[in-house]
């Protein structure tokens, strides 16, 4: 199984910027995809963003299209999530996993979560008004 990291989150005020980042290590399987996630206490988790590691496509969920940009850093290991323009919305604890398969960012679709097997352990997100 992979090793899933998430650094950079925070406060933050509305309008404002973050960038998370995802780490993974002891996953070398191609092709695959990581995807980010947030939930917040109560609610369903909802699939952010994915990134096709093969080819890059890339899925966004509709609350976030135009404002969150996902890209890879190969050398790396490590895909972040832009974030701008922050809603206090967009509270929400964090999580990246990797999809071995690489089927739950395939398609036209939403972001497919059973297909996510590796997670990392989230990393909170607070935007104040």
């Amino acid at each position: 199984q992979a090793e899933v990291q998430e650094s950079g989150g925070g406060l933050v005020q509305a309008g404002k910027s973050l960038r998370l980042s995802c780490v993974v290590s002891g996953f070398s399987l191609d092709p695959y995809a990581i995807g980010w996630f947030r939930q917040v206490p109560g609610k369903e988790r909802e699939g952010v963003s994915c990134i096709k590691h093969n080819d890059q496509r890339t899925k966004y969920a509709d609350s976030v299209k135009g404002r969150f940009t996902i890209s890879s850093d190969d050398a790396k290991n490590t895909v972040y999530l832009q974030m701008n323009n922050l809603k206090p919305e967009d509270t929400a604890r964090y999580y990246c996993a990797v999809d071995p398969g690489n089927l739950g960012c395939s398609g036209y679709g939403s972001i497919v979560e059973a297909e996510f097997h590796d997670w990392g352990q989230g990393i909170q997100v607070t935007v104040s008004s």
